[in-house]
């Protein structure tokens, strides 16, 4: 789904019983009463200080303004864009559990089945594992909002697969890097844990769309510098990889909108997410496209968008990959925008894209994922050595 700078467009949504394992591995977990839908976590309706003329409330440091207004905003347009749509996810059954971390904030995480009833602990084998992390320029949206909760179920369902939705702290009140060492908590959780929850350690794939494809392409970095997990495929869905905006292009959004502006306005939301510190725009966490190495990393799908000032990050990232040994596959979605993939009921290209991710996901017969791209008029394919 491409959202994340803009906002998600969404389905209805239906509240369900959650269910929880007797005995989860790998982490500090238990069940939170998570807000509703209405009021994403990370909203404060109510600030307590004044908000500045362009809607951002300004915290205790004037350097890191909290948007509020941006986020009460975006959550409404959630809400609206689900009435509008009418669109209604599959009923596959859930469960949250939030993993405790000693240095950074504890993160949420829901867990969705491919089917409406949580499938039994698997001894052997067992189904994929998909870890993703939303798109919502590491500020606003969540696992509660309508759009993203839909579409993890309907990946989850569709594919076959169980789907982790993390839910990382928003910037600028938690800054990196802490959300990328929250999604590394995740990975260590999802490979203890497969078993229990009813999937197949050896086959985990990460994903992620915007500042998650940012997060998810982090994470993949430190696995491989860290304990090498089986991520045997990276799902990177509109991805932002270059704090430093090297690969940040205007010109394709319009060409009315001068340079100048879209980096200014893409250099306040790095603020929030980085800090001050301008060197850490070319840390590798935060920067995936800047690591000194790419080798070693698990194989590529990237969507991009051709109406998406963030396309040249995507499409660099695939070449940088690709030089580095790492297989790696790039679909640019013609006539598209960084948010018109989440609308699925309105937008032809965006429901190919929906099929896109789901045909890359679906398990194949070997032990390994089949990478399986659906580029009309054929189908191409590879299995990652």
């Amino acid at each position: 789904m491409f959202t994340a700078f803009g906002f998600p467009f969404i389905a209805d949504h239906r509240s369900e019983a959650l269910h929880r394992s007797a005995s989860i591995p790998q982490a500090d977990v238990r069940i939170q009463r998570r807000r509703p839908a209405a009021c994403p976590v990370g909203i404060d309706s109510t600030p307590s200080s004044p908000r500045t003329s362009d809607g951002w409330h300004r915290s205790a440091d004037p350097n890191q303004p909290i948007p509020v207004a941006r986020r009460e905003q975006a959550a409404q347009l959630d809400l609206d864009s689900a009435a509008v749509l009418g669109l209604r996810p599959p009923p596959t059954a859930a469960a949250e559990y939030t993993l405790g971390s000693s240095r950074h904030p504890d993160v949420p995480v829901r867990v969705h089945w491919p089917t409406a009833q949580r499938p039994a602990p698997a001894e052997t084998g067992g189904l994929p594992v998909l870890i993703y992390f939303y798109g919502g320029a590491w500020t606003l949206a969540g696992i509660d909002w309508l759009g993203w909760d839909r579409s993890y179920r309907e990946r989850a369902a569709d594919a076959g697969v169980i789907v982790i939705a993390v839910d990382y702290s928003h910037a600028p009140e938690v800054q990196f890097p802490a959300q990328p060492e929250q999604g590394w908590t995740v990975l260590e959780w999802a490979h203890g844990a497969a078993r229990e929850l009813g999937g197949d350690p050896d086959r985990l794939a990460i994903g992620g769309a915007s500042s998650g494809g940012n997060l998810a392409a982090a994470v993949t970095l430190m696995n491989r510098d860290r304990h090498q997990r089986p991520i045997r495929l990276q799902l990177l869905e509109a991805p932002a990889l270059d704090l430093t905006l090297g690969h940040v292009d205007a010109g394709g959004v319009n060409k009315a909108i001068p340079d100048v502006i879209l980096r200014q306005m893409a250099a306040r939301l790095v603020t929030q997410y980085l800090g001050t510190d301008r060197g850490l725009r070319r840390h590798p966490y935060a920067s995936p496209m800047l690591a000194r190495s790419h080798a070693g990393l698990p194989p590529a799908v990237v969507w991009t968008a051709e109406l998406d000032p963030l396309r040249g990050d995507g499409e660099a990232y695939v070449t940088t990959l690709t030089r580095a040994g790492v297989p790696a596959v790039g679909v640019r979605m013609i006539g598209q925008t960084h948010t018109s993939g989440g609308l699925r009921s309105v937008v032809p290209a965006a429901e190919h894209l929906h099929r896109d991710v789901v045909s890359t996901c679906v398990p194949s017969t070997h032990r390994r994922w089949t990478i399986r791209i659906r580029c009309a008029p054929r189908t191409t394919g590879y299995e990652p050595a």
